[in-house]
């Protein structure tokens, strides 16, 4: 059964100007240990490859915290949700801490799309309770 859908759209221009102006610590303040990795990585092979992957990592959080109907309250953090690629390809959400114990008690999982073009990164999720 689907406990909530949560869509978002993120203009990388301004993920872009974020940077920026604050450096590296907006990309900390936003993506998860692992999810940071895979940012440094990206941006050392190309800027614009790097600042994309992190739009659609933030823009994946804002659908996800939409999809679970709390927003950005507690126990939804930004770093306790991180969006990883399955050796597939596949983008799987990952979550850690309070935010994965609260997840794990409501008996839900979730599905994650991601999609990004030179100046936009979309994400689309949908949360649904876990069959029993």
């Amino acid at each position: 059964m689907v406990h909530g859908i949560g869509t978002d759209i993120c203009d990388i221009r301004r993920i872009r100007a974020a940077l920026e102006r604050h450096g590296e610590r907006f990309a900390e303040k936003v993506l998860g240990p692992n999810e940071m990795a895979v940012f440094r990585a990206r941006r050392a092979q190309a800027e614009a490859r790097g600042v994309a992957y992190l739009a659609t990592r933030f823009s994946a959080k804002e659908a996800f915290s939409k999809a679970i109907g709390l927003g950005l309250r507690s126990p939804m953090r930004w770093r306790d949700c991180e969006t990883l690629n399955r050796p597939s390809g596949q983008p799987e959400i990952r979550l850690h801490g309070a935010l994965a114990a609260w997840f794990d008690q409501q008996g839900l999982v979730a599905h994650v799309s991601l999609t990004d073009e030179s100046d936009y990164a979309t994400s689309f999720v949908v949360v649904e309770t876990r069959q029993p």
